[in-house]
């Protein structure tokens, strides 16, 4: 297993629905980082002591604890494991041009489409619907587009492996199928974003992500729970 200069020991705060706690994962085992994954059981409705001292501001998973160090927020998180383990394979882009357009649609993920994903599982009415969609295919079609600029011919964003858009991508497999479930609407198609189809099959069987993403199935009943459905 990896090791950075303390060997300090390294714990994963999460849920196991989380999407955001899953790009935490992706990027340790991507490190080969040994650390233990700690399940907070019932994040909406009971915080442990742990994860009330480790993120007192926000009081939500996804945290790092490296030693005596805690690291909020999943990019953040991700940023954190790539350069506390330098060693291969890297996560972000070495160039810094690539690593600002990296770091771009990593916040337009979290920015824009978390946004419309948000709207479009909470609107009520058709016409509220309607514009969430909208705005959700938009997000979609400039993924889209990025993807087919960025892969060089490889499987992920940044070309052959894994990197920091597609973690950050990767987020929003799963409440994405709970909404294309809920609403009939395939926003994920061949027909307009073909490329993302792809991406998202051979992201979900990647060795670093299978273990950790809960199935679509698995998804839609936890939804179905939260939201007494």
């Amino acid at each position: 297993m990896a090791q950075n200069g303390s060997n300090s020991t390294v714990k994963l705060l999460g849920t196991w629905s989380s999407p955001f706690a899953l790009r935490g994962r992706v990027a340790l085992h991507l490190k080969s980082v040994e650390y233990e994954y700690i399940e907070e059981a019932d994040v909406l409705n009971s915080k442990s002591d742990l994860l009330l001292k480790s993120n007192p501001i926000h009081k939500k998973v996804p945290v790092l604890i490296h030693g005596d160090v805690s690291i909020c927020e999943s990019l953040n998180i991700v940023q954190y494991v790539d350069e506390s383990w330098p060693s291969k394979p890297s996560i972000l882009p070495s160039d810094p041009k690539d690593r600002a357009t990296a770091r771009f649609w990593a916040h337009f993920v979290d920015g824009k489409c978390f946004e419309s994903i948000d709207a479009a599982a909470g609107a009520k009415d058709d016409a509220g619907r309607m514009a969430a969609a909208g705005s959700l295919m938009e997000c979609l079609a400039a993924l889209e587009e990025a993807y087919q600029k960025s892969n060089k011919g490889g499987d992920f964003f940044g070309g052959q492996n894994i990197g920091y858009v597609d973690i950050a991508c990767g987020a929003i497999l799963g409440p994405l199928s709970v909404i294309e479930a809920f609403s009939g609407v395939k926003f994920l198609s061949q027909e307009t974003t073909p490329g993302l189809v792809k991406w998202a099959e051979i992201f979900r069987a990647h060795e670093a992500v299978k273990p950790y993403m809960p199935t679509v199935a698995e998804f839609i009943e936890f939804a179905k729970q939260k939201f007494n459905v």
